[in-house]
């Protein structure tokens, strides 16, 4: 067994530890869309808050601490009140040089699917939601910009950003490809190739949005969410892709089992392996958080 195929196992255990519970019972309450971060000696996660789209979907997106990675605390708590949006989707968590701190908060236009990102800085983790803001993609009448994911080596600044078309009317907004994305500050970016698209015919021809990245040696690893049509629209599953290039990346696993969400795997590399964070459908209907650790490097090795 591969172990790109032994990771996807991992992931669809039912017996996975939950972090975080849903914010209620039944479909449309949601924990999850996660953004996890190993600093200092302890594990940061960001993640979403959703009730129902009658209810006020995504309300908020949480930050919190945790010293063994399973037991978090919340730091710090932005709103969709404070953005003025009809909702907030996945954040992006990074730690800035000096001990501060980047949030970036995905969000949708009142009564549209128009999305736009924006950066929050702040010295202190608990002080985000008040940090400064700073527009980072805005988006337009023909594309929409959502769930970045972001990674910072040095003074290089990297993203991974979902994009939706919105030339082509709302029933086709849905579909997704991941572009690449640079920077020199983490505010400023400059747009590059599509490093993953939708793959005609298979279970990720609808959409393929990159949910997080890890360089293994010469090579990347990416995981992905994908769907095959409209209808799979919030209950997507998830594949591995990898690539030569950060720009450039090509299915290599999955998806998960048909029948079940399981959505934005985030990965918090620690000195010892690597800490998996994801979102994942219940019985119920609703999303929780949930966890596991590999103690060992991640790699796209196929053999």
């Amino acid at each position: 067994m591969t172990q790109a195929a032994e990771l996807l196992e991992l992931l669809a255990d039912p017996a996975a530890e939950v972090v975080v519970e849903p914010p209620g019972s039944g479909p449309g309450y949601w924990a999850g869309a996660p953004s996890a971060v190993w600093s200092a000696g302890g594990y940061y996660l960001a993640y979403r808050l959703r009730r129902p789209v009658t209810e006020g979907r995504g309300y908020a997106n949480v930050v919190a601490r945790s010293d063994d990675g399973q037991s978090f605390e919340t730091v710090a708590t932005v709103t969709s009140e404070q953005f003025e949006c009809a909702s907030l989707e996945r954040p992006a968590l990074v730690p800035l040089d000096g001990g501060g701190w980047r949030l970036y908060v995905a969000c949708s236009t009142l009564a549209s699917k128009h999305w736009w990102v924006e950066a929050i800085d702040a010295d202190e983790l608990a002080d985000l939601a008040d940090g400064k803001r700073t527009v980072v993609l805005a988006g337009g009448a023909t594309s929409a910009w959502k769930d970045p994911v972001v990674r910072r080596v040095g003074g290089e600044w990297q993203m991974w950003c979902c994009r939706h078309p919105l030339d082509g009317g709302e029933d086709e907004a849905d579909r997704m490809t991941s572009v690449y994305l640079t920077s020199e500050d983490g505010l400023t970016w400059d747009e590059g190739p599509t490093a993953l698209s939708p793959t005609p015919g298979s279970w990720d021809a609808r959409g393929a949005r990159i949910t997080s990245v890890l360089r293994s040696g010469a090579q990347w690893l990416a995981f992905y969410d994908g769907r095959e049509n409209a209808a799979q629209n919030w209950f997507e599953r998830t594949g591995i892709a990898a690539g030569d290039d950060p720009s450039s990346f090509v299915p290599i696993a999955g998806p998960t089992p048909t029948g079940r969400t399981l959505r934005y795997v985030s990965l918090a590399e620690t000195p010892t392996g690597t800490r998996l964070y994801w979102e994942a459908s219940r019985s119920d209907g609703a999303n929780d958080l949930r966890t596991a650790y590999v103690p060992r490097p991640l790699s796209p090795s196929q053999s």
